[in-house]
């Protein structure tokens, strides 16, 4: 069996804690290897690797740190089918997926490649006799993200990219479930002409995260994950006097107008709810017809399309619609919900509980569930379920189905679907959700704007990727300045407006 390593200071490094954790094929429920979870002590030789990097790294100059990362995307499309294989193994997530997954954390670095651009700061002449005034934006120093299952390439490229355009080391504590495609971004990094220890990547539990926490030398936290460990890392981070963000769950809604098209809403809420088996914190689980009729021609179009649904081994292929859950923890809890909602009253119109694949039968395979009545009191509605499970709550005015959302004390995503431009524009003004979309189910906006949500889905005032990540992963510093060439005799003691 094989045993990973954590990557510190350039090189593969065995841990030296004693604990692992088992890393499975979601496919077939075995063991394929074990990950070693780092103490404290490991953390604090990692740190400290960093913090005696990172000043040099610091003082390249923004162009030669964007040619860095010029080289890894290079370095990433050379080697996409090869990490998103090792990811596929290790997540359960279907081939072209996987590959999704690569690209959207490649178009953050290519972003990160106009850091000169990113990182100018502001000039003024003669902002009084002989002054002027500059600001500059500077690297924090020894930085470090905390990264989830679900996206084990993407959301830590989200992360230490622009942390390390920057001029930044970081410390990358991906999840324990799918490591393999982290380390192998480390090593491309170096290839890429990255120093060693600017990029290190530490495996680990709660005792690695809390070291993080803890530590006084690491200057910012990045966290993408289950809202109450979020509220924690926040909390505690803060306390610390670190800069912390942090993103939690969701509950996604897509409203759909019975001026809709309904074909299209029915093809969207498939791909939305149920690819990835929605293991996605942008998934749509909550589909809200406005009125009866609209609620019963969405429900006809949506069950033949769930049932025709391909379920199995990233692989099949292109021959696949979605894979399986990535433990069997995470099986089980999504079908407690899916019981929950059954007890609870809700029509259970498509039932994938029972459902099992010749070969796999020991592979965390989930089927597609379709509940249609929900209401908003119910497990199914409050919780985030995280898997194949699409909620149907039928609301009779367009203000109801806007209430459904806007209540939620979740806030990541939403989407309308509608023909109607008033409607729409209606929509996108006075919902409290952070990332919108109009007839388009999924709204992760691209590199160059920023993704977070609102409410209990995010911590922290800025958001990931786009300009707010240099906002992030800098400090601004301002100089006044002035020559003694330009200064007249005499002391002044006064504080007083400079014209």
């Amino acid at each position: 069996m094989q045993e990973l390593t954590h990557y510190i200071n350039g090189a593969h490094v065995k841990g030296t804690s004693g604990r692992f954790a088992d890393v499975y094929n979601p496919a077939t429920g075995e063991v394929q290897a074990k990950v070693p979870l780092a103490n404290a002590e490991e953390m604090a030789h990692a740190v400290a690797i960093a913090e005696a990097a990172q000043p040099e790294w610091a003082a390249v100059n923004p162009q030669r740190r964007a040619r860095v990362m010029m080289k890894f995307v290079d370095l990433l499309n050379r080697d996409m089918d090869k990490l998103a294989e090792a990811l596929s193994r290790e997540h359960g997530k279907t081939f072209p997926d996987a590959k999704g997954d690569v690209q959207r954390g490649l178009e953050v670095v290519e972003y990160c490649i106009g850091a000169p651009q990113l990182l100018k700061g502001e000039f003024t002449d003669s902002a009084g006799p002989g002054i002027d005034m500059y600001s500059m934006r500077q690297a924090l120093g020894v930085t470090a993200g905390i990264t989830p299952f679900n996206f084990p390439a993407m959301i830590p490229m989200w992360m230490f990219a622009p942390a390390i355009a920057c001029g930044n080391a970081f410390i990358l504590k991906p999840s324990e479930r799918d490591p393999s495609v982290p380390l192998m971004l480390a090593e491309l990094m170096e290839e890429a002409g990255l120093p060693k220890g600017i990029l290190q990547v530490v495996n680990g539990d709660k005792e690695a995260v809390d070291a993080i926490l803890d530590h006084p030398v690491i200057q910012s936290i990045g966290f993408v994950g289950s809202t109450p460990i979020a509220e924690y890392i926040y909390g505690r981070g803060c306390a610390n006097g670190k800069r912390v963000q942090c993103f939690g769950g969701a509950k996604n809604h897509m409203i759909i107008m019975p001026d809709a098209d309904m074909d299209q809403a029915a093809d969207a809420l498939i791909g939305a709810g149920y690819g990835a088996a929605g293991e996605r914190c942008m998934a749509i689980s909550v589909a809200v017809p406005v009125g009866e009729e609209t609620a019963d021609r969405l429900v006809e179009k949506l069950v033949p399309r769930i049932e025709a649904l391909k379920v199995g081994p990233y692989t099949a292929g292109n021959d696949v619609d979605y894979g399986p859950v990535v433990t069997a923890a995470a099986k089980a809890n999504i079908l407690r919900l899916v019981e929950s909602g059954v007890a609870q009253g809700a029509e259970l119109v498509v039932d994938g509980r029972n459902f099992q694949l010749q070969g796999y039968e020991d592979g965390f395979f989930v089927g597609p569930h379709l509940f249609d009545r929900v209401t908003k009191d119910m497990d199914i509605y409050k919780q985030e379920i995280f898997g194949p499970v699409l909620s149907c709550v039928r609301a009779q005015t367009y203000e109801e189905a806007l209430g459904l959302a806007m209540d939620h004390e979740y806030g990541n995503g939403t989407a309308i679907f509608t023909r109607d431009g008033d409607t729409a524009r209606d929509f996108a003004n006075r919902i409290n959700i952070g990332m919108v979309g109009i007839n388009v189910p999924i709204p992760v906006p691209l590199a160059y704007h920023t993704f977070g949500g609102w409410k209990k889905s995010a911590f922290g005032d800025l958001n990931q990727h786009g300009p707010d990540a240099f906002k992030f992963y800098t400090r601004t510093k301002t100089i006044t300045s002035r020559w003694p060439s330009g200064i007249k005799e005499g002391a002044a003691f006064n504080f007083k407006a400079m014209d």
